[in-house]
């Protein structure tokens, strides 16, 4: 039995008229010259690649969608041209898989790995492969390359890091895609993700009723999700009548292989705590094993929350407290949200639920 797809968010936005199949106010400017499948794509408020899919007879594309499409281009004399049509009829049966990362970060965190699984098992069901690829900031436009040179019919991004306006550009360019990560307002893309502020206030609440009053917290809040877990942490200092100390935050990119040093360098400033709570497995690990070195054994001394719940956590010792992320559940909704953005249905989000796992680290 597939695993169900929790809270959705509708994000979309209402289409033009010409979308419910009424000609779009400049049909009559665009019959002066010979009609482009642009402007079938504008008049129809979806994509170029959907009315290429939807001439071509694509079964990405939901038969409705097909009919509205067709019926369009015929109103407006569109000529197909038979050579590019036979070549359309091929669809695409790759789906581009990017990594968004920086020179620190690697496709191996075990995180990375758990929604890659996920998201090729969905893909394998659809009878669709997968093209993966890990790109840094300074091969930023080599993403819209992917989908502009026909490699793939869409983009699986996994990670928002700071990428979130140039996605934003690539969405309102009509690049189908679908994004892990935090679920911002403002995102004019899908988005499947975490609950992150709940996740972070489950943390930190959890370790205040174990008796925790100096926590810790772990992450870059200049990244979304990481942002989101420390609203969630204030808030649950805030709740216990508790300000956050700005000595006690420690700055750490995800995936950085330098997190030991960046913890030795903290933890040598003396600093009093009894609680961390730290925004990734991989790091509330690596601060397990700096803790116990330096005596300050875990829980007796430390209190230790991680977030992702990796397979790890659980056989650790101690074994880690976190915070689950349902990896199954969210390949297979970035693949759902990915073909509706390819067929041209309206935008949403999908949040998943955040489930605090309660192991030795915290108890």
């Amino acid at each position: 039995m597939s695993p169900r797809i929790p809270k959705q968010i509708p994000l979309a936005d209402p289409l033009p008229a010409s979308a419910a199949g009424k000609p779009a106010p400049d049909a009559r400017s665009a019959g002066k010259r010979r009609v482009q499948m642009a402007d079938i794509a504008r008049m129809a408020g979806v994509s170029l690649s959907t009315v290429s899919r939807s001439l071509s007879g694509s079964s990405l594309i939901p038969e409705t969608t097909r009919q509205r499409i067709t019926e369009l281009a015929r109103s407006l004399n569109y000529q197909v041209n038979i050579g590019a049509a036979n070549l359309r009829k091929r669809d695409i049966q790759t789906v581009g898989v990017v990594i968004l990362g920086d020179s620190m970060q690697t496709i191996s965190d075990p995180f990375i790995l758990n929604i890659l699984g996920a998201v090729a098992d969905a893909l394998d069901e659809r009878g669709m492969s997968l093209l993966l690829t890990r790109l840094n900031p300074q091969r930023q436009e080599q993403m819209a390359a992917m989908f502009d040179s026909g490699q793939v019919a869409g983009l699986i991004v996994i990670g928002q890091l700071t990428w979130h306006d140039y996605l934003n550009e690539l969405a309102r360019r009509g690049v189908p895609m679908a994004v892990w990560g935090a679920c911002l307002s403002d995102a004019y893309y899908p988005v499947v993700g975490g609950d992150n502020a709940t996740g972070g206030y489950l943390a930190t609440r959890h370790l205040l009723q174990q008796g925790a009053r100096r926590i810790a917290f772990f992450g870059d809040i200049s990244h979304p999700e990481a942002a989101l877990r420390h609203q969630g942490y204030a808030r649950a200092l805030a709740e216990a009548g508790l300000t956050p100390d700005p000595r006690l935050h420690q700055s750490f990119l995800f995936g950085d292989r330098r997190i030991r040093q960046v913890i030795d360098m903290w933890l040598d400033q003396g600093l009093d705590f009894d609680a961390i709570f730290a925004s990734a497995d991989i790091a509330a690990i690596s601060l397990i094993g700096a803790l116990n070195e330096r005596g300050l054994e875990v829980p007796h001394r430390v209190r230790v929350v991680g977030y992702d719940d990796i397979a790890l956590s659980a056989y650790l010792h101690p074994s880690l407290t976190s915070i689950r992320q349902p990896t199954a559940v969210a390949g297979r909704a970035l693949v759902e949200l990915l073909f509706e953005a390819i067929a041209g249905l309206p935008r949403r989000s999908v949040m998943l639920p955040a489930e605090l796992v309660v192991r030795d680290s915290s108890a």
